[in-house]
């Protein structure tokens, strides 16, 4: 697995300390403490450690944070077993939580909090797992070349009239296969694999890069359109820099589908490990994480939407307006994933 950072969040305190751990191995007994949870997460957001202060402010339970990507978590709670201290599992998008249920390392969580909080659309339907901020999947265009109003749908992306003039990274994308699971389940695969070969023939160039590198490319004209989440242009336009500013102020952002069923949205969001030592705090954390001030922190640290009504938006997300957001349960991502790969495959998607 290789190396991975554990920070330790004390309470009281807003220190924190950092031991590097090497190849994970076989834990000792997991012994529950119920003033302390450990939270496995692939989140790697500084502004993150003020929901853990503040949930430790408010409980006294303790925040211990283990950090890796979540293919690593899940394999290692998994190798963990029954000895593992995991309580709580975060990651981003609903296709990376689908995996870690379909591995077995969730359990369901009944909670009046958040089943009144999360929307159904945004949580597993057997309350596996929940979603605690949002991203709209959108379409950015360079403003000197493109006038929204020539834009409308995903599935217009395909149309000939955009030849080589769409970028968007690879299919091994985690967030791109989730676009294309979602299109599945409303569209159905025949016309989805149709919509996919199209918007291949319009590929600018062969996929490289992330979605900021998308950006950037649209702003230096190498295409006028690209497919990205919406916290990338968002976090351009709150940068500090001069060079992200004049990235961001040279490309609009466009939400697709506000005429048919709504712009692509997915998550960011966790569940309680099956094996939780400390259960009971590891609902209380996750209830925490829907509260309207863990909510707005949770956004605002990586411009995402909020999840919770009531919450405001993040001011770099704000001033593109608000938008129509497909009513799709996110879980159906994971589940039409593999069919999502297999179809891009076949389009000819790198």
């Amino acid at each position: 697995m290789g190396k991975i950072t554990r920070r330790v969040f004390l309470a009281g305190s807003a220190a924190l300390g950092a031991i590097m751990v090497g190849e994970m191995g076989q834990p000792g007994p997991s012994i529950a403490n119920p003033k302390q949870i450990n939270l496995y997460s692939a989140r790697h957001y500084d502004t993150d450690n003020q929901i853990y202060q503040g949930f430790t402010n408010k409980t006294g339970i303790k925040v211990n944070l283990v950090e890796a990507k979540a293919e690593e978590l899940v394999e290692r709670i998994k190798s963990e077993g029954a000895k593992s201290p995991a309580d709580v599992f975060l990651t981003v998008d609903a296709g990376n939580l689908w995996r870690a249920q379909q591995a077995g390392i969730l359990q369901p969580v009944s909670s009046s909090v958040l089943a009144k909080a999360i929307p159904g659309n945004l949580r597993d339907p057997n309350n596996q797992w929940f979603g605690f901020s949002k991203r709209a999947r959108v379409i950015v265009y360079d403003k000197s070349k493109v006038n929204p109003a020539q834009l409308s749908t995903y599935e217009d992306l395909a149309n000939p009239k955009w030849k080589g003039k769409v970028l968007t990274r690879s299919s091994s994308n985690i967030y791109n296969q989730s676009l294309v699971a979602g299109m599945i389940e409303t569209l159905g695969k025949p016309n989805t694999e149709k919509w996919a070969k199209g918007l291949v023939t319009n590929f600018a160039r062969s996929p490289e890069g992330n979605d900021t590198a998308q950006i950037q490319a649209v702003a230096a004209g190498a295409a006028p359109l690209a497919i990205v989440n919406s916290y990338y242009l968002a976090r351009l336009a709150a940068s500090s820099k001069p060079e992200d500013k004049a990235v961001a102020q040279k490309v609009g952002m466009f939400f697709p589908n506000q005429r048919s069923r709504g712009t692509h949205i997915n998550i960011s969001g966790g569940g309680v490990v099956k094996t939780a030592p400390n259960k009971a705090g590891a609902i209380q954390f996750l209830e925490y994480l829907a509260s309207p001030e863990a909510q707005k922190i949770f956004a605002l640290g990586n411009n995402e939407y909020p999840v919770v009504a009531g919450v405001a938006i993040p001011a770099s997300l704000s001033q593109y307006g608000t938008f129509k957001a497909d009513p799709v349960n996110v879980a159906a991502y994971g589940k039409s994933n593999a069919e999502a790969i297999q179809l891009m495959d076949r389009a000819g998607w790198k």
